[in-house]
């Protein structure tokens, strides 16, 4: 048989080989968009595995600590690890913010607040070691670009990073910082001093709080002001054969608060949280899907029109139009083939420069071959019924 690739190959390979790789190019960002969304389902099941967590206690009618906000008692603690099936549990807090470095550059960090050795610190270390003292020790992770030895700021306080980690991220893929739950808490939820200052004398002014017959009151309203006795979450650990779901009936019948257990948090990170993200990358995919069948098409067209008098020739002499049609899917499979691994080599290549987590799984790959195949056959019926309705006595014309 006759190969109209291998023929393009021998007299044309450099606008074949070019064309190629241009589709591969285009190949190449499908795979790494798909890479994208598989990266941002892995970090939000890392963030609960690098929680160490089996069940959430978060405040009652929310979602929180991840998707939404959540406001606890830190002595709410106490009562959970007295209710049947916990092993161990602990406080914990998140939030987001611009964290400085000694050169003054700011990264996105999620900052962590956990006491240490309990639910919620980090797991292990690369370098360096835990934190140990209760106030103005960090662990950062990797990707933070933070040395050990580093002075960061959180808020207004300095902390020096004592111990690196890795895969420590958020559910965005933005990388953790822990520090001790004390700081936390006062980064997070203590006020700056003007308003502070500003409360007091507003408590101070206010006669229900400054009553001259009740000594003491107005003080212990300005200590609630500056205390700060709030966390996030309480992370639980079940005890050995334990179920998630009969520990946490109690917790939320008893202690009026909202409990989730691994399955439960896991739909609210991927099914709610990123839905939105992940609807709009399915868009870009069957995008960059119809774009590739449009390209492969022209192109497989006009190389067919190219060689409208050799297609003529091999009618005259009494060709089938199955042997025509198979030499021009096999041009377009070809195509294929070679615009694949060039979008397969090139994802991998560029993939770790994403300033998030690109995931390439080896069956997105394979559906990416059988789906490029399947398009560049359909794009190439385009062509095939243009070569079949060629005249024989074009050859001789």
């Amino acid at each position: 048989m006759i190969s109209l690739a291998g023929r393009d190959i021998a007299h044309s390979w450099g606008k074949f080989v070019l064309t190629g790789m241009g589709l591969g190019l285009l190949i190449g960002v499908t795979l790494t968009m798909a890479g994208v969304y598989r990266g941002m389902v892995d970090d939000a099941r890392a963030l609960l595995n690098n929680s160490g967590a089996e069940l959430w206690v978060v405040q009652k009618d929310t979602q929180g600590p991840y998707a939404e906000a959540s406001s606890l008692k830190d002595d709410v603690v106490r009562g959970v690890r007295g209710m049947p099936g916990v092993a161990r549990a602990a406080n914990v807090t998140y939030f987001t913010m611009q964290v400085q470095g000694h050169d003054g550059k700011d990264t996105r960090a999620m900052v962590v607040g956990s006491d240490p050795g309990e639910v919620g610190a980090p797991g292990y270390l690369l370098a360096g070691r835990h934190i140990t003292r209760t106030h103005f020790e960090a662990v950062a992770d990797v990707k933070t670009g933070f040395a050990l030895g580093e002075r960061i700021r959180i808020r207004r306080h300095d902390y020096t990073v004592v111990g690196l980690t890795q895969r420590m991220v958020s559910s965005g893929g933005d990388p953790m910082v822990f520090i001790a739950l004390k700081d936390a808490q006062e980064a997070q939820f203590l006020k700056d001093n003007d308003a502070i200052i500003n409360d007091r004398n507003r408590s101070a002014n206010n006669p229900v709080f400054n009553r001259p017959n009740v000594p003491g009151l107005l003080a212990a309203v300005q200590d609630l002001q500056t205390s700060s006795h709030s966390v996030n979450a309480v992370l639980v650990q079940l005890a050995p054969g334990q179920d998630p779901e009969w520990v946490a009936q109690p917790l939320r019948r008893w202690k009026h608060l909202a409990v989730f257990t691994r399955e439960g948090m896991e739909e609210i990170l991927v099914a709610k949280l990123i839905a939105t993200s992940a609807k709009q990358i399915g868009m870009f995919l069957v995008i960059l899907a119809i774009v590739s069948a449009a390209i492969v098409a022209f192109i497989i067209y006009t190389m067919t029109l190219g060689k409208i008098r050799e297609i003529a020739v091999l009618k005259l002499i009494g060709t089938r139009n199955l042997t025509i049609a198979n030499m021009i899917l096999q041009q377009a499979l070809g195509l294929g083939l070679i615009g694949f691994i060039v979008g397969k080599v090139a994802a991998t290549v560029w993939a770790p420069v994403f300033p998030k987590f690109v995931l390439l799984l080896t069956q997105d790959a394979l559906t990416g071959l059988v789906v490029t195949l399947t398009i560049c056959a359909l794009a190439s019926t385009l062509a095939i019924r243009a070569a079949l309705a060629v005249d024989p006595a074009t050859a001789i014309g």
